[in-house]
């Protein structure tokens, strides 16, 4: 009976002579499926990949967890009593100090540009590294030391290229502890630190690229005027994922006196919007989809009415109303089924195509990343095909209820 059922259901989808126009309706109704599936395949994966590819360009250079002193001076004492007790924490693999501040940085020809400047301390051999910023340099090579001294800077590789500097040319920085006041006439004199670049980096960051200057910890100190004190204490944990639940634990060990920052707090605002954004998205597709589940109720209610004859025909000969109503229900699965597989494979190809033959590329300097990129969740995609398929067979409802309910008699009758 089963294979009556679809034997029958199919041939009501095919063409045949003086029924084209519901074929053709047929055809627009699989194709509302397949548009609605392949474009949410394909914007799902652009909102995957632009939070995979933030999240992996932001963690290069900002660690998975921040220790920071409470207050607006940002100056932690004590810091290495601190520090040795963050290590001992389950689940910190590393962490060392930082500072942070911001300066003005001028080259030879006496050209300025903004930075942000950030002392990182040396590592001792086979110690692991809290970020990977170090591992970025694409000219000289990210270091501090030169000629015996730590006035070694390394810079980002858009920072050079607006100071037209390149390893070994002298920059020098400027910031609001380098001012002293002429003793006789009041007057302030600037007092620049003077860096030799040693390395220039890219991490395909904008924001870093852009604006970030690396110096040695006690560089950095001498010019945020901090003396031995520091910005605070980067850590690297074992799961970044885990780093909330690892911030809080340090901050139970380390007292009330600092706070712990974990990667996905520093940038909750951009996040939060991706997230909105890829919901909302999200919805506006499904509609294309629900557009598609309205093409497929009209498109069986035609055939209803185009075979009313056949169905009071078939219910003579004995077939019962569960049949008949199958009968539409499997006419709308096929459509969905046809429309979810076809929508699917053009998603995913088109998908491929713009994450590894034909990228769009972005603004750096408005989006962060160089490019769109695609990333596709598996998860993503059976939900999807679920989904899709699942709201094919919901819109028969109505047209097979409709075709199960016709009178044997009344629908041969019919004209």
């Amino acid at each position: 009976m089963r294979g009556l059922e679809l034997s029958i259901a199919w041939r009501y989808l095919r063409s045949r002579r003086g029924s084209r126009l519901l074929s053709l309706i047929s055809v627009i109704a699989i194709g509302g499926v397949l548009v609605g599936v392949a474009a949410l395949i394909v914007i799902m994966g652009v909102m995957n990949g632009l939070q995979r590819d933030l999240r992996e360009k932001i963690l290069i250079g900002s660690p998975d967890v921040r220790v920071l002193p409470y207050g607006e001076a940002l100056r932690m004492a004590g810091w290495e009593e601190q520090l040795e007790r963050v290590k001992r924490v389950p689940g910190v693999v590393t962490a060392a100090p930082f500072v942070q501040s911001e300066g003005l940085l001028t080259n030879e020809a006496g050209y300025r540009a903004g930075a942000q400047v950030v002392g990182l301390a040396s590592l001792a051999p086979g110690e692991p590294d809290v970020t990977t910023v170090r591992e970025k340099a694409i000219l000289g090579e990210f270091r501090f030391d030169r000629d015996g001294r730590e006035n070694g800077a390394v810079i980002g590789k858009l920072l050079a290229a607006k100071l037209n500097v390149w390893p070994g040319d002298q920059i020098q920085l400027l910031g609001f502890n380098n001012v002293d006041f002429n003793a006789a006439t009041g007057i302030p004199v600037l007092r620049p630190d003077t860096f030799v670049v040693t390395g220039i980096f890219e991490t395909g960051m904008y924001e870093y690229d852009n604006a970030y200057l690396y110096v040695s910890l006690a560089a950095g100190q001498r010019f945020a005027g901090l003396e031995t004190e520091v910005t605070g204490l980067e850590v690297r944990t074992v799961d970044r994922w885990r780093a909330p639940a690892i911030g809080q634990t340090l901050v139970d060990s380390l007292g009330a006196s600092v706070h712990a920052v974990d990667w996905q707090a520093q940038n909750r605002s951009l996040f939060q919007a991706l997230k909105l954004e890829k919901l909302g998205m999200g919805v506006i597709l499904l509609l294309i989809i629900m557009i598609a589940a309205f093409n497929i109720v009209s498109t069986l209610t035609m055939v209803v009415a185009d075979k009313t004859r056949e169905i009071g025909i078939l219910r003579a000969m004995g077939l019962p109303a569960r049949s008949i109503r199958r009968i539409f229900l499997l006419q709308g699965v096929v459509i969905g089924a046809v429309g979810t597989g076809a929508g699917v494979a053009l998603g995913l190809t088109v998908a491929v195509i713009l994450e590894y033959v034909f990228p769009i590329p972005l603004d750096p300097s408005v989006y962060f990343i160089d490019h769109l990129p695609v990333a596709t969740d598996p998860f993503e995609v059976l939900a999807i095909i679920v989904a899709s398929v699942a709201v094919a067979a919901l819109a028969t409802l109505y047209p097979s209820g409709q075709a199960a309910k016709l009178y044997p008699v009344d629908a041969i009758r019919h004209d």
